[in-house]
């Protein structure tokens, strides 16, 4: 509806500007700061609390009059205002003040790890939300909504989006005068505090992994940490010193740094190389350097080799987690390095996901409902999550269907201590497939779904092409065949000849031997090479995954497809207009 559909004294009538909604994706609600306006914020978490309050608790439903909990990252518009024109900020006062209108009593659990809050909160038996932007750049920010029993799925995504709009009519033709929000979509009140913080749920996250893991179980290990601005920089280094292990915090900011564990470039990669020849001139050698993105559930990990740092992908992450956990089965997206399909975990693996913790999760819980006992999964980025408490040497550690950093990360230097191996040396175990992302960053999204169009078939039901000599044959997601009319088949060979003019001989690639369409369009060459295509889920960005025999090609294929102003996303972009 437009302003003038409104009466002339309602708050939509009166905004000074032109609300823009904040997207709803996998990872919650995103959108740029300058956007996300407390009237935003407020109106979306209003609508989310509404439907939970209207599921059934087995479902995950909540119930008006019970605790309600959130937590909130280091950016700064998470908890206090910034800028001036417009003034913008205090997300977390923005959600603090929906949680008390849907009658829910609000408890601020602090600055923690995502994976901190949802794991306390599910523990209560309660719902949460966190105030984070995770990875994404500095200028953005968002929500994200858990139920009493874990994510916001596929399946809530079309009711919540429903009740949002509910919500968001009702609020906007309230009388201005008896609103809360002013012209700007801010709080008539102005600054507010935020409830005192509890906590409850970081000293319970703490004791999760030291319990588990056991008080000397990373004994003679000495780590740096990369604090930047993670939100469990503290945690961090707390848990690993709990531990036993020796650890020298480095590279603390108080200027929000926006680290993306899955698209670390050679200017991070010096930054962290400098910070390890900087503590081991200072305290001597280091076994490997440790860190998370800003709100702490996707871990960073890198060995020491010869006094150079080495970056592990947070899918090779998984596998060591998963295999030292002793997990029956194991659930990765599409997008994952295909070392997995090589590998000790292969008669593991249950069928391939979409991108998203959500799809994961959905996943997780098709393996339990098959009898699975110990069930795991984890994303490119390194997010690892639990379908099922998983026990080993006598100790149980709570499922939490959630990215976590933490986990991963300290199962990998575990497993590495008791086999007597440096990372190096442990990752070395896994088949030899390596794999890196790159991104272009404030790239379109309907360009990016353009450039998926043009080289997806047109019949849904085709999951994936095969191509083998001059015959070319389709699967549907069950991989089960799929007939194709002469017309159809040729289109097919159209697509993969169009691709083939962009992933030439001349950059080094061979002849495309297979087309997926899971999510995005993952390309599979003779030689062994894979190109994946996919944009953000919630942010306008455009990704490349690529996945080689040598960790050098797959670095070369990622870097060619981001160059500037020539690569090959690039010339996929001119290509559609």
């Amino acid at each position: 509806m437009t302003p003038a559909s409104y009466p002339p004294d309602s708050l939509r009538a009166r905004l000074a500007y032109e609300p823009r909604a904040a997207n709803f994706g996998t990872s919650g609600r995103r959108g740029e700061v300058i956007h996300l306006t407390q009237l935003e914020i407020y109106l979306c978490a209003l609508g989310e609390l509404e439907y939970l309050q209207a599921l059934p608790v087995v479902d995950g439903g909540i119930v008006r009059g019970e605790e309600f909990f959130y937590a909130y990252d280091l950016r700064p518009s998470s908890s206090a205002y910034v800028g001036n024109n417009p003034r913008r900020g205090e997300l977390a006062q923005a959600v603090e003040a929906a949680i008390r209108a849907a009658g829910m009593l609000p408890v601020n659990l602090g600055r923690i790890p995502t994976p901190a809050l949802t794991r306390y909160a599910l523990a209560q038996g309660k719902g949460s939300m966190m105030i984070t932007g995770s990875h994404i750049p500095f200028d953005r920010n968002g929500y994200k909504t858990n139920t009493s029993r874990g994510e916001l799925l596929k399946q809530h995504e079309a009711p919540v989006n429903a009740q949002v709009r509910t919500v968001r009519e009702r609020l906007y033709a309230e009388p201005y005068a008896s609103s809360p929000f002013d012209a700007d979509g801010l709080f008539k009140t102005g600054q507010r505090d935020l409830a005192p913080e509890n906590p409850a749920a970081a000293l319970a996250y703490v004791r999760r992994y030291i319990d588990f893991f056991g008080a000397g179980a990373l004994a003679g290990i000495r780590l740096l940490a990369y604090q930047h601005s993670a939100v469990g920089r503290d945690i961090l280094v707390e848990i690993l010193r709990g531990l036993g292990a020796e650890v020298f915090p480095a590279g603390r900011s108080e200027t929000f740094m926006p680290i993306d564990t899955e698209n670390i470039d050679a200017a991070q990669l010096a930054t962290l190389q400098a910070l390890h020849d900087a503590a081991v001139a200072a305290h001597g050698p280091v076994d490997a350097v440790v860190s998370t993105d800003g709100d702490s559930d996707r871990p960073l990990i890198l060995g020491v080799d010869s006094g150079a740092v080495r970056f592990f992908g947070g899918d090779l992450v998984g596998m060591i987690a998963a295999e030292y956990l002793g997990a029956d089965a194991v659930v990765v997206p599409i997008s994952c390095n295909d070392a997995i399909d090589r590998g000790p975990l292969r008669s593991l693996l249950e069928p391939k996901t979409r991108i998203g913790s959500p799809f994961v999760i959905a996943g997780m819980e098709a393996a339990r409902a098959q009898g699975k006992h110990a069930v795991c999964g984890w994303e490119a980025n390194g997010g690892f999550l639990t379908g099922s408490d998983i026990v080993k040497h006598g100790r149980t550690l709570a499922a939490l269907p959630t990215r976590d950093a933490l986990l991963p990360l300290v199962a990998v230097l575990v497993a590495a201590k008791e086999r007597g191996l440096s990372l190096t040396a442990l990752f070395g175990l896994l088949p030899r497939r390596y794999s890196r992302a790159a991104l272009l960053k404030d790239f379109p999204r309907p360009v990016s779904l353009r450039i998926l169009a043009r080289f997806t078939p047109e019949n849904p039901a085709i999951r994936e092409l095969v191509f083998a000599q001059a015959e070319t044959s389709a699967l549907d997601a069950n991989r089960r065949a799929v007939t194709l009319t002469a017309a159809e088949a040729a289109a097919c060979a159209a697509l993969r000849a169009e691709l083939a003019e962009y992933f030439g001989a001349a950059a080094g690639f061979d002849a495309i031997t297979a087309l997926n369409y899971v999510d995005g369009v993952r390309v599979y060459f003779a030689n062994g090479d894979v190109a994946h295509l996919r944009p953000s889920g919630n942010a306008d960005e455009l990704r490349i995954y690529a996945v080689a025999d040598t960790q050098a090609r797959a670095d070369a294929i990622a870097a060619w497809a981001v160059a500037e102003p020539d690569g090959m996303l690039r010339r996929l972009e001119r290509l559609v207009g």
